[in-house]
């Protein structure tokens, strides 16, 4: 389909002998939020890595089908340049402690190597902390360290680094579950701003979470994606008792 900006082709993925994703398939739009639940150890966030190719860091960590990004698969594309098209947000936020606000958003151009001009540098820091709404909050700051501010604006500047490498894919690995209640709410309200330019996967514990920010939601159980549908749609009428049942509480 056009619209696919990533998809996985009977996806697996294994820590040694042990097999955490099954030959998951899935496709996912342009400019979509897609939400991805699922109780503790199901293989979500395995699943969300090995789109970036980040689970590869993990001693022992093996894949096999393919993850398509445009049509073409990120295990034979470089790795740099696959985590700069698919940006990663943690669930802690984690700036580099040893560098102000301004050189954390420039980070991925420094650790790569990639030369830039002051002037152009200038340009993507305004305009990643302005789509991160952040700018305004740390202009007169930018080159203080990035540790010095709240936790629900340093989750802000991790997103403002990932968007400056200009990437089609944002991965979110639980988000705000380290964050207050506001900054939760806040984080949030940048998910509906960066839907216009970027496709967001977003790993949530949180059903409310997923309920208010997603277009569509997919559920993994023990490693495979057992729903993927319109959210509301799967909120109010799974069509898995699997799916169903975790929803209701009856299993988390």
């Amino acid at each position: 389909m056009e619209n696919t900006i990533v998809k996985a082709e009977n996806y697996n993925s294994y820590f040694g002998d042990n097999h955490v994703v099954k030959d998951v398939n899935i496709s996912i739009n342009k400019n979509e939020v897609i939400a991805v639940m699922g109780p503790s150890g199901c293989g979500k966030t395995t699943f969300l890595r090995g789109i970036n190719r980040m689970h590869e860091l993990i001693p022992g960590a093996t894949s096999t089908g393919k993850i398509l990004l445009d049509g073409e698969n990120v295990y034979d594309m470089n790795a740099i340049y696959v985590r700069c098209k698919i940006g990663m947000v943690f669930q802690r936020p984690n700036p580099f402690p040893n560098m102000s606000i301004y050189e954390n958003v420039v980070a991925g151009y420094l650790l790569n190597g990639l030369k830039i001009s002051k002037a152009e540098k200038d340009v993507i820091v305004e305009k990643s902390l302005t789509s991160a709404a952040l700018w305004k909050e740390v202009k007169d700051s930018l080159h203080k360290k990035g540790t010095f501010l709240s936790g629900g604006q340093q989750q802000r500047l991790c997103i403002a680094r990932a968007i400056a490498m200009e990437p089609e894919l944002i991965l979110f690995d639980e988000p705000t579950s380290a964050l207050d209640p506001i900054s939760t709410s806040s984080v949030e309200a940048l998910f509906h701003e960066l839907k216009a330019n970027y496709t967001l996967i977003i790993v949530t514990h949180n059903m409310q979470q997923a309920a208010r920010v997603s277009d569509r939601t997919a559920f993994f159980y023990l490693g495979e994606l057992v729903e993927f549908d319109d959210t509301k749609q799967m909120f109010t009428n799974p069509k898995d008792t699997r799916t169903q049942n975790y929803i209701t509480g009856r299993f988390s």
